[in-house]
Order: C-alpha cells, then structure tokens, then sequence
C-alpha cells in the first residue's frame, strides 16, 4: 500500500514547476483573439460606453433627467408597449412554426433544398422591399383582398396594412428564415438512434418528440428566440411602411429616431437607445435564465 501511494503522489518539488507552467501566456491564442478584441471594442463597447455619456448629458445638470423625462411622458413610455405587442407575438409565432417544421425536416425529406431555399428567400430581399411588396399584394386593392372577394369570401377589402397586423406580418416574414435555419441545425444534430430507442421501448411519435427531441432543442429555441426578438425588438421601417407611425405601431425605435432627427435633442435620444437596449438585455437574460432552468446539458438527460 506504502508502495502504490508512492507511485500516485507526484515528488514535492514538481508542483511549483506544474503552477508555473499553468501561468504561462499562449501569446499565439492572445495574437489570435486580439483582432476579434479590438473589434468588438470599438463597434461593441466603445459606441455603447459613449451613448450612455451621451444620455447623462443634460442641462439641468440632474445625468438622469433624460431617463426621467422619457417615463414621465405616457405617449414614451407606451412606445415600450407597443414594441413588445409586436415582438413577443411575432417571435412566438415564428418559433410556433418553425419548432414541428424543422423537427420534419431534420431528416432526408423530398425537395428538402428545394422547400428551404424558398424559407430562405425572405433573407435575401430586406425589409423595406418586404414591406412594400406587402403594401401591393395586401392592400385595399391587392391580389389577395380581390382573391377573397372573388371567392366570396368576404364581401369588402380588409385592412391588412397600414396597422399592427400588417407590421406584424413583415416581421413574422423577414424573421422566419432566421429562426427556421437555427432550429434545423439543433434538430439535425440530434442522434435519430435516441429516437429509434424510445420507439423500440413502445413511445409514440408524440411522446418521442416532447420527451427526446423537444429537450434537447431547448438550446436551439433559446438561440432562435434571442436573435428574433432582438430584430424585430428593433422593428423601425415595417412600423413606418406598414402601421400607423403615429398611432398604435409608434415603437420605440421611432422614438429616438424623432428625438435625433427631428427634435436634434441627441442626448435624448442616446437615453432611449439605452432603454431600448436594457430591455432587450433584460427579456435576453430572462430566456437564458429559463434555458438554465430546463435543459442540464445531455449529461443529465436534459431535464430541469
């Protein structure tokens, strides 16, 4: 026993030499990362850390009387309202269908490339040629109100444009890709044989997929739902093309773009980029916060 203790433990006087080696730099990873660092330092932080100089700025001397002055006016503070009624929605939606589409998808179906390439389209056309192509075939006089006519299906054009509904429809369009692509890529990166083993044990279809599949894309919607909230959070030329800038689609983002461009008041303006911004970081932590929660890695099977 004297014998194999003394095989394990390492001699004395090595350990200082292993502590020093573990305080080495690896000056090649430093001058890898170093331009990734310096970019982000001055696209990321630097920008960030001078808007916030910019909104304590004021002349009353009171650094927060821009932040006070927004929440006391009701007209700024429903412009946080009427974003969230847009993003949550439309980012629910999105996931609410691209959740069973990829799950479909993750294995080798017919005209697989051919049915993401047509998901993928919307990437590539932008958002104000979305929302002016919604303006032609959603409108009083467009394809799709005279193909409900037609059909007698209503009897007079509704009024899918120029409100909330038709804003949320081009964020739901422009978002999709985004979150679909997300969702297949977790979803084909599940092992089918963990599937294949459920289905031996005597687990369904349905089962299969809330107790195997859905767990472990958890990760991936947390992913999808971070990215689409945060664009369509920042939702600014559908509301202007497609809603009532004015009225009920009065986002946020509109907000300071009127405090900036229109009253000149910069400073103003730097204060609601900052709440804009605090409370996508706030909805951000909550989702991964819930990730934490529900998925423990595969190590544990992924449950909460």
């Amino acid at each position: 026993m004297a014998r194999s203790a003394g095989t394990i433990a390492p001699p004395v006087e090595a350990l200082p030499a292993v502590a020093g080696r573990r305080r080495r730099v690896n000056w090649p990873v430093v001058a890898l990362l170093a331009p990734a660092l310096i970019l982000v330092l001055l696209l990321f932080i630097y920008p960030l850390a001078d808007g916030i100089r910019l909104s304590l700025h004021t002349k009353s001397g009171n650094p927060f009387a821009n932040y006070g002055d927004f929440f006391r006016d009701a007209r700024q503070r429903d412009t946080i309202w009427n974003t969230l009624r847009l993003a949550l929605p439309a980012t629910l939606i999105n996931l609410a269908v691209a959740i069973p589409l990829a799950y479909r998808m993750r294995r080798v179906v017919h005209f697989r490339r051919l049915l993401t390439g047509l998901f993928v389209i919307p990437m590539s056309l932008g958002t104000v040629l979305i929302a002016q192509g919604m303006l032609t075939f959603f409108g009083p006089a467009g394809w799709f109100n005279k193909t409900l006519i037609a059909l007698h299906l209503v009897g007079e054009p509704q009024r899918l444009v120029h409100n909330r509904t038709g804003v949320m429809i081009s964020l739901i369009i422009s978002e999709f890709p985004v979150t679909f692509l997300i969702l297949l890529a977790f979803a084909s990166g599940i092992d089918p044989n963990l599937e294949r083993a459920a289905q031996m044990l005597g687990a369904n279809t349905w089962q299969r997929f809330w107790r195997i599949v859905f767990p472990l894309m958890i990760p991936g919607i947390a992913t999808a739902f971070a990215l689409s909230f945060v664009a369509t959070f920042a939702v600014f030329p559908s509301a202007v093309m497609l809603g009532q800038p004015a009225g009920e689609t009065r986002v946020i983002a509109i907000a300071a773009w009127q405090a900036a461009y229109e009253q000149f008041d910069y400073a103003s303006a730097s204060a609601i980029a900052i709440i804009m911004a605090a409370i996508e970081v706030l909805v951000l932590a909550l989702v991964l916060g819930a990730r934490s929660r529900f998925y423990r890695g595969p190590a544990s099977g992924g449950k909460g």
